[in-house]
């Protein structure tokens, strides 16, 4: 898929914005370029993304508390959650990057992901307009602001297990690294949580805080009967 078909699907109306959108300052700084990188785009994205989830969740769940609000946010605007937006995009074979930073495997590191993510989200906005915008955020992050508003322990597994282990003991569950495979554009982290000499969960992910997310996650299963 071409920059122009990019552009169409998107509903871009000027390309040359999504362009700058999706240049890397390695590649602006190697073309001479300097100042047509997408970090400013990064920074005004950033907020656009920030607004449209914190509007949604703010309609969508009237009784909750700021608190947890906030908490939910974050699980929708990080990191991770905005490179694998880009990557479903297909954004990352489109990015403009410097020649060490595409060989080093730029286009699937969560960082690099990330910012085109923003950086694309701020040029929808400057060239089509906030709605434009707005859909563009809830569309490519639907699957996980589905996931919200079930309970807290899918919002923050590892407070929901804190919480339920301290419940019956003042003991608190500790985490560990297992091993970590991988290139560094590319790793996968294997974590175990343990409690009182036991290991009650095991999880894998793209980054040492998921796969520990994803153990604690195990966790609450094998704990269930534990409130009652």
């Amino acid at each position: 898929m071409g920059l122009h078909e990019l552009a169409g699907r998107l509903g871009f109306r000027n390309t040359s914005l999504l362009a700058q959108a999706l240049t890397h300052s390695s590649y602006a700084h190697e073309e001479g370029r300097e100042g047509q990188d997408n970090e400013r785009l990064e920074f005004l994205g950033d907020a656009v993304i920030q607004l449209v989830v914190t509007e949604r969740l703010y309609q969508q769940f009237p009784h909750r508390p700021e608190g947890e609000l906030a908490k939910m946010r974050a699980s929708v605007v990080c990191a991770e959650s905005l490179a694998e937006a880009a990557r479903r995009l297909g954004l990352g074979e489109h990015l403009l990057l410097g020649k060490g930073e595409d060989q080093s495997g730029g286009r699937d590191r969560v960082s690099l992901l990330c910012d085109a993510f923003e950086a694309v989200a701020a040029a929808l906005y400057l060239d089509a307009g906030w709605e434009a915008a707005r859909a563009f955020v809830l569309s490519s992050l639907a699957g996980e602001l589905a996931r919200l508003g079930r309970s807290k322990e899918e919002i923050d597994p590892k407070s929901a297990l804190q919480e339920r282990l301290q419940a019956v003991s003042k003991r608190t569950p500790t985490y560990r690294l297992v091993y970590e495979s991988g290139p560094d554009h590319n790793k996968l982290f294997v974590s175990e949580v343990i409690y009182d000499g036991r290991v009650l969960g095991r999880g894998t992910g793209r980054s040492k805080k998921e796969s520990e997310q994803e153990a604690a996650r195990e966790a609450l299963k094998v704990t269930e009967d534990w409130r009652r």
